[in-house]
């Protein structure tokens, strides 16, 4: 495949939103093809995945079991790798994503520290067919200041988690991170603009590697 395929990972508050939007924008003035996308959800409201990240992230569903989580976030993640990830990366497209296969390895591996952490790696290659990214931005952050900016409005159903739930995702990141540094760059949380400077030194590699192929 042709395209680069690039994923955003990070505790709740992490930056993740603003950070993917500068770089995209960035990317498009370079005359890039950039689709950007959300884990959970879709494309459009409806998608099977917004109606996925619906049951997910409201608070109501208190009774929903952990592996029934987690089939749910791996359902979603199959229909944007089968849709829209493999299309736009064969069509030469920067993916840019919001959360990932790491995501569901940190929140209902590490952090729910129920399911074995080699049952959530499965789960994830039989949802993405193997698909794996060709870098992943680790926006590191403090949980407690993540939650109190991300909270601000209002907390979803895994934002009420609780701080040791956030602080073993924390720590299910960095391992991650230290296990694959070639792919997993950590980026520590700091002012907008200097953490958009940070993501843009991994990327602009990876820039060159892409017009050279």
């Amino acid at each position: 495949m042709s395209g680069l395929m690039i994923t955003f990972e990070g505790g709740d508050g992490s930056g993740k939103s603003t950070q993917i939007a500068l770089l995209a924008t960035r990317l498009r003035s370079l005359g890039h093809d950039v689709r950007t996308f959300r884990e959970p959800g879709g494309v459009a409201p409806g998608d099977p995945g917004e109606r996925i990240r619906e049951i997910l992230l409201d608070p109501v569903h208190t009774e929903l079991g952990v592996r029934a989580e987690l089939l749910l976030y791996e359902a979603a993640r199959a229909q944007l790798v089968a849709a829209h990830y493999l299309p736009g990366l064969a069509e030469g497209a920067i993916v840019l994503c919001d959360r990932y296969a790491d995501s569901s390895v940190a929140y209902q591996g590490y952090g729910r520290a129920v399911l074995p952490v080699e049952e959530v790696h499965e789960l994830n290659r039989i949802a993405t067919g193997g698909l794996t990214p060709d870098l992943t931005l680790l926006l590191d952050v403090d949980p407690a200041h993540g939650l109190a900016q991300a909270t601000a409005e209002g907390a979803d159903r895994l934002e009420q988690a609780g701080a040791a739930f956030h602080e073993r995702v924390r720590a299910g990141y960095l391992l991650m991170a230290e296990a694959e540094p070639e792919r997993v760059k950590v980026v520590p949380r700091g002012p907008v603009d200097a953490v958009a400077a940070a993501v843009w030194s991994h990327v602009e590699p990876l820039l060159g590697r892409m017009e050279r192929e």
